[in-house]
């Protein structure tokens, strides 16, 4: 299996039970991830914000999300041309934005390789963060959330910096602890253009006072190499969590031919391999419960109670309400925008026994965890 080489990092004593990453060499001199402790009640994310509500990744939605009741607010993460952190679902902004209809920067339309694929359309990384304060954004899913576009037009695109600020704001305001939850995007992509993810991240989470291992933060990747450079080159103590896929690999092992993929490393022996760097993994939710042939929700998997076992916190994704998002018994009606049977659905995951969960209408998610709260303790 080859190995993934990062930056300034040995290649020799491999230890045998790292080799299932592709990224072991880079993990020889790390010692144990320190857990967070067990989390009593699951943790509620406001995914992009209140994005069932609010156009995501604008701070309207990452503050109707902690006034909703959600624990911690999420992020994604890409960089300006002049390496400034802003809150961007991808680097491509065709869709959030309104740049399509800025003849200023018509010219800036390119074809773009990321990861892999082939985009078309208009990239941060060619903007200065004073170019893209300029633009607006806009409902990235205007079919399924009409109300949305009401606001189109009326928040701007925000930083990181912002982004902290309003955490720490909120949390005096609102008289607990509002947690951030960043997502750093495409990172090896963002490595090859010259502009780090890592780098400018760990200074403002260090700057914010968030990086220990007990702070109100959790930062996510797709990616291994980018959260092994996190734990070992950069020595970030903050929770570091492995988002996984139901398909396909880490672009940054497929890119070198590594053939590790999402399903060997969510395996009870690769959650053990990968335990030493993260505090967590975040998986895609039908990878706690699968859907049946006819869509229905199956059974669970052994995941959660592997991930335990491993002492890995498990914080599946992405819980929406409409019906086009639900499995097919949690539907009600034939609209495939209205709202289904979430609740439902929320609790079901609830039960088996996950520390978190990812959502765009958080007030859901903090009614469902009441709920199963309620049943848990009357049992």
């Amino acid at each position: 299996m080859a190995a993934v080489a990062t930056r300034g990092i040995p290649t020799t004593s491999i230890p045998a039970h790292t080799q299932i990453l592709g990224v072991g060499a880079s993990v020889t001199a790390l010692a144990a991830a320190q857990p967070k402790p067990a989390t009593k009640s699951p943790l509620v994310i406001g995914h992009r914000g209140a994005a069932g509500y609010r156009p995501e990744h604008t701070l309207a939605s990452y503050e109707l999300a902690a006034r909703m009741g959600a624990d911690f607010i999420e992020p994604d993460l890409v960089s300006t041309r002049d390496h400034v952190l802003v809150a961007r679902h991808e680097n491509e902004i065709g869709g959030t934005t309104d740049v399509a209809s800025r003849p200023q920067f018509a010219g800036r339309k390119a074809a773009k390789v990321v990861d892999g694929n082939t985009l078309v359309g208009w990239f941060t990384e060619d903007f200065t963060l004073a170019e893209l304060k300029t633009l607006r954004a806009k409902e990235r899913l205007p079919a399924v959330r009409q109300e949305n576009t009401l606001y189109d037009g009326r928040f701007q695109i925000p930083t990181f910096a912002e982004i902290l600020a309003l955490r720490e704001r909120l949390s005096q305001e609102l008289n607990r602890e509002v947690g951030v939850y960043p997502e750093t995007k495409h990172p090896t992509y963002f490595r090859t253009v010259g502009l780090d993810l890592e780098t400018p991240l760990v200074e403002q989470v260090r700057g914010a006072g968030l990086d220990q291992a007990n702070a109100p933060i959790f930062i996510q990747s797709f990616e291994l190499t980018n959260l092994v450079d996190l734990r070992q080159e950069f020595g970030v103590s903050a929770p570091l969590i492995f988002l996984t896929s139901a398909s396909g690999a880490p672009y940054d092992l497929a890119s070198t031919g590594d053939p590790t993929t999402y399903a060997d490393l969510t395996t009870a022996r690769g959650l053990r391999s990968i335990s030493g760097i993260v505090n967590g993994i975040g998986p895609d939710k039908c990878q706690i419960i699968a859907h049946n042939t006819d869509g229905t929700l199956g059974q669970p998997t052994t995941l959660v109670a592997e991930a335990h076992a491993a002492g890995l916190q498990v914080h599946p994704y992405t819980f929406r309400a409409e019906n086009m998002f639900l499995p097919v018994d949690y539907r009600v009606g034939n609209d495939a925008t209205a709202y289904g049977r979430a609740i439902d659905e929320q609790v079901r995951f609830l039960q088996t026994g996950v520390d978190a969960l990812f959502t765009d209408q958080c007030d859901i998610g903090v009614i469902a965890r009441a709920e199963f709260m309620a049943t848990k303790t009357a049992a």
